[in-house]
């Protein structure tokens, strides 16, 4: 753990989990952050949570004790308004997500529409403002427009919670499969298209990076695919018997990101 540290330049934060647990930060949080810069390293907040804007999470951060800006993330809306300005670009989108994700996407210059006639691209986000007619539409669209583009913005099955779990955006699209046999292309970890826009983005090479975060599949796994490096961490969603069955393996498993700082105070 000791030679990870040295080597690592940029540190690519899953947040929920990982630094926080729903509203409440961590104790070492902010003490490591401190570190991480102080040692002359950088650090991105890399999450798949796409219920809320990368404003509203410099909000949220800030409510915590924790200074950031828009330049401090790399989020998976951020990841699929990219993918999405690669593959489908001008194309009209119907997003079943938070107003949150709708503002991301239009001030990337999409357009975004409730018409399902007008619909030209299907976004399934982590909706914490999901209605049944949301469910509906995707359902109308997906079966009435067999090749029409469908896109979600990450794969996870729940979002971790101070009381446990609740569904997220990959169980929301196992419903949908059920219904219409579509499967959407999924932007979100475990792609490692997060970690490459953020190495492109600072500068890193793949030795100088490491991937940490408490889901083996979404986490761990975008770090493995990227060639990162990847620390796992048991204070969130992750368990020992989940890593056990896990084909998936990280290079260093952790109770806590806080066991890192040991390693910031040696000389």
């Amino acid at each position: 753990m000791e030679q990870l540290v040295q080597k690592t330049k940029l540190y690519l934060f899953d947040m929920d989990g990982t630094l926080y647990l729903g509203d409440r930060l961590y104790d070492f949080t902010k003490e490591l952050l401190e570190k991480i810069r102080k040692a002359g390293g950088k650090y991105l907040f890399m999450t798949n949570n796409s219920s809320k804007s990368v404003e509203d999470y410099v909000k949220k951060l800030a409510k915590m004790g924790i200074s950031a800006t828009r330049a401090d993330f790399m989020t998976s809306s951020q990841a699929t308004a990219y993918y999405l300005k690669k593959y489908h670009p001008g194309k009209r989108l119907y997003v079943c997500g938070t107003k949150s994700l709708i503002a991301e996407l239009e001030s990337e210059g999409f357009e975004t529409t409730t018409d399902i006639e007008k619909t030209e691209c299907v976004v399934m986000g982590f909706d914490t403002e999901l209605t049944f007619q949301k469910l509906w539409d995707v359902s109308k669209i997906l079966l009435t427009k067999k090749d029409i583009p469908y896109i979600a913005t990450n794969p996870d099955l729940v979002c971790p919670t101070e009381f446990g779990s609740v569904p997220d955006c990959g169980s929301v699209c196992i419903g949908i499969k059920n219904a219409t046999g579509r499967e959407p292309v999924v932007i979100g970890k475990p792609s490692p298209l997060m970690p490459e826009l953020a190495m492109a983005k600072l500068g890193y090479t793949k030795d100088e990076t490491t991937v940490i975060g408490d889901r083996i599949y979404t986490d761990v796994k975008s770090g493995l695919n990227a060639g990162c490096n990847t620390v796992l961490v048991l204070s969130g969603e992750s368990t020992l018997e989940t890593l056990e069955k896990s084909p998936d393996k990280p290079h260093y498993v952790l109770k806590d990101a806080g066991e890192l700082l040991v390693y910031f105070d040696k000389p």
